[in-house]
């Protein structure tokens, strides 16, 4: 009988068998299948079962809907999961209301991917951040779609926020980089992102406490398949709203040509403000798709997008709420000692993530309340936790 070997654990090869009970042990899990019901949740699940090697059974996936089952940029999302692992078996019923997914090897490499045009990009690259450091050969992915839509983080705002707070945690290195290499709008997407990340054994722990101030904003106003003048207009109208607060503003136009413009006409901002200490707080809005909705003034939607980044700022925190998630990830995956991270209020994803994180690796986090200070925003709370030490076994011994 063939054995499927995995990684590397102490320079001796481990078994696939061998490997998710390794795993298992330093995530604190009991082995047993993780059991879900409905179709919320999708992409947190399915990570965070390749990340603590603990088969995932999804069942009643829009059972009761006209159209049930799996959504096609699930499965697009499933056939990616597919593709940066080695040895993951998929199960899905004949009416897709039933997943049962078994994670294999984290492997890497260059991978290529379409993703569905119902989801942007940003959909799919927000797992592959949680996973990429712990791959066993460092991640060159190449995904083509929709790079900005109304609905998930665009590739520009991941580019300026959730990068440099990975390198906090130890992230970082030659090859590090995401790039827009065509830009896509809906519906019609056409767009092109490249991502690398190296690989890393174990995360830093960290002690995110204070922000800091408010020193400079930077942004990018983007258009295609219409008039230049447009990112233009978008730019006089932000700073209308953000000079009155800061001076050290400045907002880059993107006006992409030919090939390099997608399939849809559009435009948008993402804005991002930086503190003295190294904190990125963003905000990003994107007109309505062609034919959907009523036209939007380039000069509202700069105004307004200049509002949300400055609601960003009221409610504070080391990490914006884009990537309140990926930051608490990293905490508690990180090494055996304590960090600390003070962010705004929760949104309702991130309480969703940590009651996940419990699910998955048996951690808690420790979650004080600040009260709103003299002129400094809105109420704050403080995140503590213990690392389960985390251990990326799957990276080859050198």
């Amino acid at each position: 009988m063939t054995q499927a070997w995995g990684g590397v654990c102490g320079g001796v090869r481990v078994c696939v068998c061998e490997w998710r009970e390794t795993v298992r042990k330093m995530a604190g899990g009991c082995g047993q299948t993780v059991r879900w019901e409905g179709a919320g949740y999708l992409r947190m699940r399915l990570s965070l079962a390749v990340l603590s090697g603990r088969t995932v059974c999804i069942s009643g996936i829009r059972s009761l809907e006209l159209n049930p089952g799996l959504q096609d940029y699930e499965a697009s999302f499933i056939r990616l999961m597919d593709k940066i692992t080695n040895g993951s078996r998929i199960e899905i019923n004949e009416t897709g209301t039933t997943l049962n997914f078994q994670p294999g090897l984290l492997h890497g490499g260059r991978i290529e991917h379409d993703c569905h045009p119902q989801r942007s990009i940003g959909y799919y690259l927000e797992a592959l951040l949680y996973l990429a450091p712990f791959m066993k050969r460092p991640l060159k992915a190449t995904l083509r779609g929709i790079t900005n839509d109304q609905t998930d983080p665009s590739v520009d705002t991941l580019k300026m926020t959730a990068l440099p707070l990975m390198k906090r945690f130890g992230i970082d290195g030659e090859g590090f980089e995401l790039k827009v290499v065509r830009r896509g709008m809906a519906p019609g997407g056409g767009g092109e992102v490249m991502f690398s990340c190296p690989v890393r054994r174990f995360l830093k722990p960290v002690q995110l406490t204070d922000p800091g101030k408010i020193k400079r904003i930077r942004g990018i106003a983007y258009s295609v398949r219409v008039s230049p003048q447009m990112a233009n207009r978008i730019v006089d109208s932000a700073r209308s709203i953000l000079n009155k607060f800061l001076p050290d503003i400045y907002i880059f136009t993107d006006h992409m040509k030919g090939a390099h413009s997608g399939k849809s006409p559009g435009f948008g901002l993402s804005l991002v403000a930086e503190t003295t200490n190294g904190t990125f707080l963003s905000a990003e809005l994107v007109s309505n798709p062609q034919g959907q909705g009523s036209p939007v003034l380039p000069e509202d939607l700069g105004k307004s997008c200049a509002k949300l980044l400055l609601e960003e700022i009221y409610r504070g925190g080391c990490v914006d709420s884009v990537n309140q998630s990926l930051a608490l990830l990293y905490m508690a995956l990180g090494q055996q000692d304590v960090s600390k991270l003070q962010i705004g209020s929760l949104s309702p994803y991130t309480i969703e993530f940590l009651r996940h994180l419990k699910s998955y690796f048996r951690i808690i986090f420790k979650i004080e309340a600040q009260p709103m200070e003299e002129q400094k925003g809105g109420d704050k709370v403080l995140m503590t936790c213990i690392g389960v030490g985390f251990s990326n076994i799957n990276k080859t011994v050198t």
